[in-house]
Parts: C-alpha cells; sequence; structure tokens
C-alpha cells in the first residue's frame, strides 16, 4: 500500500505538470497570434508631384511638373486612340500621302492630299489627322480609325500646324506670311492673325508648362519669337549667338522639367538651349550638320536629335542635354522628321533627300528597317501616340 501511494503521487505530479505546460504553451500560441495579427503601422504618405502654377485656363492640369510629358508614358493611350488603326503616315513634296503599316514595314496606301504636303498632324482631341499643304492653301482630314482621307478644308498656307495647349485654336503656322493664323479648330473659321515681321521662316515651335508661352522657331532670321498665348502677341524676339539665315532655327523642344527650351540650328550642326521663361540663349549643343528633328523617349529620359547631314542621330539627356551616344545610320541618309512608337521601341524618320523612311531601334540605335518611298517624304506622324492631348506638328502630345 505505500508503495502503491507513492506511484499515485508521482502520477498525480507528472499529470499536473503536464496540465501546466499546456497552460503555459496554450498562453504562449495566444500570445504569438496576438503578437502577429496586430496591425502594422501605415507607412507615411507619398508626397504630390509638384505643381505647375497659373495654368493657362481649359488647358488639362500638368500631372507632374518634374515630368510635363508624364501622361505619354510607353501604351498611355487615351481612348481616342486606342481606336486608332496602327498607321504610319509619309507626307511628300508631290502632294500625296503614303501609308505605312509598321507591323510589316508594307506600303499600304497613298492618296492625295494637296500640291506640297508638308506634314501630318494629328488634332488636339487626337481624333483627326490633318496633312498639311502650304502652296494649295488647304488641310485633308485624316480618319486615325479607317485611315481614310475626306474633303479638303481651306486654311491659309499651312506649312506646319500647332493648337493652342486648351484647345481652343489650330494655329496656321504660315511660313510664306509670317504670320501666325488662328483658327476654331472645329469650324475652321479665322479667329485672328498675329503678324511676325522679323521671323522669317517661322516654322516649329513648343508651349512652356503653363501652357502660357510659346517659342517658334524663325529659319531663315535666325532667332526665335516668344508669344504669349493667351493675348496671342509677341513677347520678345530672341536672337541666336550665331545667326544662320540658310537653315537657321528648326525645331523646338521643352525640356521634362520645363527648365530650358532646345532649339536644333541645321546650319549650325549644334542644338541652342533657352531659359525654361524663354529670355535668353544659355547654352549650345554640339550634335552634327543638319540638327533638324527633336524627338523625346517614351519616358521622357532621353531626346534624339536628327542630324539631317550627318547620316547620325544624337542622343542626349532630355533634362541636362549632356551627350549619351550618336547612332550612324548606313549612308547616305536623310533622317529628318518622325516620332517614337507607343511602345518606345522604334524611332520612326523620314529620310527627306533620299525618298526612304528608316525605322530605328531605340534600344541600340541599329536600323530596323529601310522603306522606299516617293520623292520629299517630310513631316512623317506615327499614329497612335500615347497622351490626353496633342500640341500638333507630327505628334507633340503631353
Amino acid at each position: 500500500m505505500a508503495a502503491l501511494g507513492a506511484i499515485l503521487a508521482v502520477l498525480s505530479g507528472c499529470l499536473s505538470a503536464s496540465e501546466n505546460s499546456g497552460a503555459a504553451g496554450h498562453a504562449l500560441h495566444e500570445s504569438s497570434s496576438a503578437t502577429t495579427s496586430a496591425p502594422l503601422p501605415s507607412p507615411p504618405p507619398s508626397p504630390p508631384p509638384p505643381a505647375v502654377a497659373n495654368q493657362l485656363p481649359g488647358m488639362p492640369p500638368v500631372s507632374d511638373a518634374s515630368n510635363v510629358y508624364s501622361d505619354a508614358g510607353a501604351g498611355m493611350l487615351s481612348a481616342a486612340a486606342q481606336a486608332a488603326r496602327p498607321l504610319v503616315y509619309v507626307p511628300h513634296n508631290s502632294g500625296d500621302v503614303w501609308v505605312i503599316d509598321p507591323a510589316t514595314f508594307q506600303v499600304v496606301d497613298r492618296f492625295p492630299a494637296g500640291r506640297e504636303v508638308q506634314h501630318v498632324v494629328p488634332s488636339w482631341d487626337l481624333q483627326t489627322l490633318y496633312a498639311t499643304d502650304d502652296i494649295g492653301n488647304t488641310i485633308t482630314p485624316i480618319d486615325p480609325v479607317t485611315g481614310e482621307p475626306s474633303a479638303r478644308i481651306p486654311v491659309d498656307d499651312p506649312y506646319n500646324m500647332y493648337f493652342t495647349p486648351d484647345g481652343a485654336a489650330a494655329i496656321s503656322v504660315a511660313e510664306a506670311r509670317r504670320q501666325l493664323v488662328f483658327y476654331d479648330p472645329h469650324t475652321w473659321q479665322e479667329q485672328s492673325r498675329l503678324d511676325l515681321p522679323d521671323c522669317a521662316g517661322v516654322d516649329h515651335a513648343d508651349f512652356t508648362p503653363d501652357g502660357r508661352t510659346a517659342v517658334f522657331s524663325c529659319e531663315f532670321a535666325g532667332r526665335v519669337a516668344v508669344v504669349d498665348v493667351p493675348s496671342r502677341t509677341v513677347v520678345r524676339m530672341i536672337d541666336m549667338p550665331v545667326r544662320h539665315t540658310h537653315m537657321g532655327p528648326q525645331d523646338v523642344k521643352l525640356a521634362p522639367d520645363g527648365s530650358r527650351f532646345y532649339v536644333a540650328d541645321s546650319d549650325q550642326g549644334s542644338v541652342w538651349v533657352l531659359d525654361g521663361a524663354a529670355t535668353q540663349v544659355i547654352g549650345e549643343l554640339p550634335t552634327g550638320p543638319g540638327a533638324h528633328g527633336l524627338y523625346l523617349s517614351r519616358d521622357a529620359g532621353q531626346m534624339y536629335v536628327t542630324n539631317r547631314r550627318d547620316d547620325s542621330i544624337s542622343v542626349l539627356d532630355a533634362r541636362t542635354g549632356a551627350p549619351i551616344t550618336k547612332w550612324t545610320l548606313p549612308g547616305p541618309s536623310s533622317p529628318d522628321m518622325g516620332g517614337v512608337t507607343a511602345d518606345g521601341s522604334q524611332l520612326w524618320l523620314s529620310g527627306r533627300y533620299n525618298s526612304e523612311v528608316y525605322v530605328i531601334s531605340t534600344a541600340d540605335g541599329s536600323l530596323i528597317a529601310r522603306i522606299a518611298v516617293a520623292k520629299g517624304p517630310h513631316g512623317l506622324c506615327v499614329w497612335p501616340q500615347p497622351g490626353r492631348y496633342s500640341l500638333g506638328h507630327t505628334g507633340v502630345t503631353r
């Protein structure tokens, strides 16, 4: 009996220890569960992108002042652009527009659009393309959904065409008249004219981030004209440090952060740099003979400069202008005007003096295709393009 009592005592102690261990383990499990399920503190909210002050009323607000092209990144197609048939439109000095399928690099259509067609220009609302004929004084609307042209519209000397950032006016860049002619972009009734007597060869343009100021190049005067958009008046003329009057200032492009304007100068073989307020020239970026077209990569990190008399394309940092690399095309070639594809992988350019079109890889500058077209291809337009609206030319979108 004494031995049996001792055994029971031992068993009782073991059972008590087991119960206590289980209770302690259960308490530990509950404590661990409570710890892992407790909500983590929320990270602080990201600061909103910097804003642009005093924007032109009616223009789409700038989403990010550090990159005015932030809404025109790769694949950022509006509903109107998504509905478009992917095509490349090549205007010719003969008056014809040739149409290329970008998937096959084959010419799939051609149609007359005037006497001497200079550029194919996307409308502000991205719903129409216009082939501009400055000799015949007309524009030909093209439906980007079908690629088909319709009846021509009378417009005075539309060598080039832009739209005010609020979409209220189309601007015929009347090179021969030394004028900007403002039209209602829906009815095509003339609104007003701005004389530019000191701007021979008025040609290309771009706008400040707030949409209130435009810079127009004066190719045959070696200067640029700075225009106040709301009042449609000339603010100032800025002479380039070297004034070329044969093939001087060409394309104009705003840096992504709005800190500077770039102005290609063909005869100088360089890109002039203006301050962001367009008050003075602050620098020069040598690129190559025939510097002409300025195009941005889809992330707005790089700027492509077409050197029309150098068989080359200079690649610069779009914010600082620092040289990155230079792509050389198999000569003879004359890279002129065009655009970057919606996904950013290709740069399409007309070969102005060689009756051809170039397709270039933006990854390494290699020539993907060389497509024969008619004589005098000029302001080529790749469509569709990302962005909320078009400022004109061959597809300056933001």
